[in-house]
């Protein structure tokens, strides 16, 4: 049998003092993971690092900026100078900003792919070279989102920034499987987390009381609203499985298939005849 990918591996969580990435860190330990958080909130990060060492997790904290090429290579060093390796890493921090892209800004732009896109890159520059180096084999999940596999209105810079994982995880799966390493990209529709009020707390804004400006309507968020747990546990299942996408909800098969039957039309004779 192959080994368990859990068992005595460690496993790196950035965003990992809450939502989706502490939630990795739950699963990950509950199946024998030693557990390296990484997060810009360092205070929520050692709440969370409590709770899962008691119940009986090994684990170690570390401040760090996704959007900072260095701070990632920092941990990278912290996980291997505390460990002395790496097996799943899971480049999750995000941010969510939503509204019009002809009222978006270029501050707007600039903190939404340094964090989503450039972060993802971070981890991957920082993580990936080890892991082939070591010859352990290992994982690594990157978030995305469903807004990265299907443009939606009041969402275009997000999407733009988790298209990008998207494709840069597709690209990274095929380069890395000959070492034996597996890549998935997780890309869920929505959950319940925090993400809406901590980006804001990012983008140095107060969580509005009633619906702001830069909330997207309702039309833009359809589907059900599930736990960061329940991500976890099909995140858990998609590393097992080495799956190149981990998907979340029912509801994204049909958004997926309209979209493959509008590029299929485009190559309908009385579209491709020139």
């Amino acid at each position: 049998m192959p080994p368990d990918p859990f068992r005595d591996r460690v496993a790196v969580v950035t965003g990992g003092a809450g939502g989706i990435g502490f939630a990795l860190a739950e699963a990950f330990a509950a199946r024998g993971a030693k557990i390296a958080l990484a997060d810009v909130d360092e205070a929520a990060m050692a709440a969370r690092a409590k709770a899962l060492e008691a119940r009986g997790a090994e684990v170690a904290c570390v401040a760090t900026d996704v959007t900072q090429r260095g701070s990632v290579a920092a941990l990278a060093d912290a996980v291997w100078s505390r460990f002395g390796a790496a097996h799943l890493v899971c480049n999750n921090a995000g941010i969510a900003l939503a509204g019009p892209l002809l009222q978006a800004t270029p501050e707007d732009w600039r903190l939404t792919m340094d964090v989503n896109f450039w972060g993802v890159v971070h981890g991957v520059d920082a993580f990936a070279p080890r892991l082939v180096a070591q010859g352990q084999g290992g994982h690594v999940l990157n978030t995305a989102s469903m807004a990265g596999l299907v443009g939606m209105g009041w969402l275009g810079i997000y999407c733009a920034s988790k298209f990008a994982v998207v494709g840069l995880s597709e690209s990274l799966r095929r380069e890395l499987e000959p070492h034996g390493i597996g890549v998935s990209v997780l890309c869920p529709m929505i959950v319940a987390t925090e993400i809406t009020r901590n980006s804001l707390r990012v983008r140095g804004k107060e969580a509005p009381a009633a619906p702001a400006v830069d909330q997207p309507p309702a039309s833009a968020l359809k589907g059900g609203v599930i736990t960061a747990e329940e991500v976890a546990q099909r995140v858990v299942r998609g590393i097992e499985r080495n799956d190149p996408y981990v998907l979340t909800h029912p509801e994204q098969r049909e958004f997926l298939r309209r979209r493959a039957e509008r590029l299929d039309a485009a190559f309908a004779p009385e579209r491709w005849a020139l």
